[in-house]
């Protein structure tokens, strides 16, 4: 198996990200027809961490970060680290000092199908990382992987310099091709969004709003004054 570190790779235009931005994970998932979702597993580090940008994508050795360090070398401002591995792992690939080099390239934070370590010290540094574990345990650097070729993270298939998005709620991903295409879609979405809240917050119901009534109907559920079936016991 041949290893490579692809050293140049298309961006989407700047502007278009800064659109993204503004929207969250879900919002994101579903304008982009529920589609770019990671796995769940995945958790920040910290409550408030947010992250959007551009992914530069690591694939490593499990217990070994000789990659991370490759790829930081092939960072620019506003790019987000993507890590995975070869085979499931939950060791702590990744931790303070990989995070100060990171920051001092512009790196925006670390989406990663492993472990992670230093949550206090990243968590301070305001550095934000998903992570399937967290874990102490330390790793090597002595097998060979690549950088920046297409790779699958948490169930996701993720290109060089797709956009990342990462919230609370997850991590999502937007093919570079079609950035301008979901922001756009978003802002729909969201437009549609505050006129439901709206009349949520007057006291209209889901089930008028969305016309679900018919649908349950149609699903075979009745409406009774009581309930008149016993449990035996």
């Amino acid at each position: 198996m041949s290893h490579v570190i692809v050293k140049n790779i298309e961006r989407p235009d700047q502007n278009a990200i800064e659109k993204l931005k503004s929207y969250g994970t879900a919002t994101i998932h579903e304008a982009m027809g529920r589609t770019g979702l990671m796995n769940p597993y995945l958790r920040p580090i910290y409550d408030t961490a947010k992250v959007c940008g551009t992914a530069v994508t690591v694939s490593s050795h499990p217990g070994d970060n000789l990659m991370i360090h490759a790829a930081i070398e092939m960072c620019q401002p506003g790019d987000v680290l993507v890590v995975t591995v070869t085979s499931d792992s939950t060791d702590g690939m990744f931790g303070e000092l990989l995070g100060v080099s990171a920051q001092s390239k512009g790196v925006e934070g670390l989406i990663i199908d492993a472990g992670v370590r230093d949550t206090t010290e990243l968590t301070e540094m305001k550095f934000p990382v998903w992570a399937k574990a967290f874990s102490a345990k330390g790793t090597v650097k002595a097998t060979p992987g690549s950088v920046n070729i297409p790779v699958v993270c948490a169930g996701a298939i993720v290109n060089p310099g797709d956009v990342i998005i990462g919230d609370r709620d997850g991590v999502v991903v937007v093919p570079k091709e079609d950035v301008e295409k979901v922001a756009q879609a978003a802002q729909e979405r969201e437009d549609r969004e505050a006129k439901v809240r709206q009349r949520l917050a007057k006291g209209e119901l889901g089930l008028d709003i969305y016309g679900l009534r018919e649908k349950l109907l149609n699903l075979g559920v009745t409406y009774v004054e009581k309930e008149n079936v016993k449990v035996e016991s």
